[in-house]
């Protein structure tokens, strides 16, 4: 799943081979990083050109004029030159650098920590910058770095910390806990999976768009208030198709449960969706757990007082991708087969 919704692009030869080790989440992505940084720094780092200024006994690039006749008004053996040096210290490599840094001080592999090391060497030519002062906003990822781009990404999960939930005590060490929110993490699985499923069609697949608001305030004005952001929208053109709504609970464990586990609450929501996205066809997601031996769920409801429908239905998440994008296919396909009939 963090394969998947984080696009680490992790191939399933490495990761079988990384998920047979004795190790914690947090080796395996350390060691995946130092394997790739690794190998992408053998094949040449990318550089860009910096702007450097020198006092020199002969003229490079350009004289500055000002220097020159304030600090070496006596001394015309020395020139204060301006000039560009194709450098390695970019804001991408600075990010990798820190990034290598902080992994170094949590890594306990030794394999690891020596590759790593090797890292730090290789990357000497570049300055070493503070987490708090990274220069995100100035790394652009264009055709000429496309091959960074999984790196860059498996840099900002440790260094930015975006999907991690984390409680930190001061007066204790700092380390790095890999605590996932999953039922993002499941929404963007499955987000990034109905994209492969529909590849080809005239559907399109939003992820937490839609915002529509609930409400309006009464007089003058009408201040939109309560707005929603429904997990997937699958759309025809400007039309919804279909709204999907993803779960991480756990689900359809108990026969004697005529709702399935499912929540009210969560139904309410759902009807909701329909009436502010005009849309007749709705599904509830959610992981199946194999280990209960229960088949995967596929219970579908009509809304009363309306023609909308509501489908409850499970996926197993312990399959293969390609079978996980045929079941989302089928289950949307059937779903839009059915409104047609």
């Amino acid at each position: 799943m963090l394969d998947v919704a984080l696009g680490l692009k992790l191939g399933d030869g490495q990761a079988l081979s990384m998920a047979r080790q004795k190790e914690t989440l947090l080796d395996i992505l350390i060691r995946l990083f130092a394997d790739r940084l690794l190998a992408e720094t053998r094949r040449g780092l990318p550089r860009a050109y910096m702007a450097q200024e020198e006092d020199l006994a002969a003229l490079r690039g350009r004289l500055n004029v000002i220097r020159q006749f304030t600090h070496h008004a006596v001394r015309p053996d020395r020139l204060a030159c301006q000039f560009d040096t194709l450098l390695p210290d970019t804001p991408l490599l600075r990010i990798m650098k820190a990034c290598v840094l902080l992994l170094r001080r949590h890594a306990h592999a030794i394999e690891t920590q020596r590759r790593l090391d090797e890292l730090r060497f290789v990357l000497a030519e570049v300055r070493d910058i503070p987490v708090s002062a990274l220069p995100w906003t100035q790394v652009r990822i264009d055709r000429t770095n496309r091959r960074w781009e999984s790196l860059y990404e498996l840099a900002k999960l440790f260094l930015k910390r975006e999907w991690q939930r984390t409680d930190h005590d001061p007066k204790a060490g700092k380390g790095i806990t890999l605590l996932f929110a999953m039922n993002d993490l499941f929404e963007a699985y499955v987000a990034a999976l109905v994209r492969k499923a529909l590849l080809g069609s005239d559907l399109t697949v939003h992820s937490q768009g839609g915002l529509r608001y609930c409400l309006m305030e009464e007089g003058e004005g009408g201040n939109p208030r309560f707005q929603t952001t429904p997990d997937i929208l699958i759309k025809r053109h400007e039309q919804v198709e279909l709204v999907l709504d993803t779960k991480w609970k756990l689900i359809g464990c108990n026969p004697e449960d005529k709702k399935r586990g499912v929540s009210q609450s969560d139904v309410y929501q759902m009807m909701a969706y329909a009436r502010l996205y005009r849309c007749r066809d709705l599904v509830l997601l959610y992981p199946h757990h194999t280990a209960l031996g229960a088949p995967a769920l596929a219970i579908k409801y009509r809304m009363a007082e309306g023609g909308e429908r509501l489908k409850v239905a499970s996926i197993d998440v312990t399959k293969s991708i390609a079978e996980v994008i045929e079941s989302l296919r089928e289950l949307i396909n059937q779903n839009l087969c059915e409104r047609q009939l």
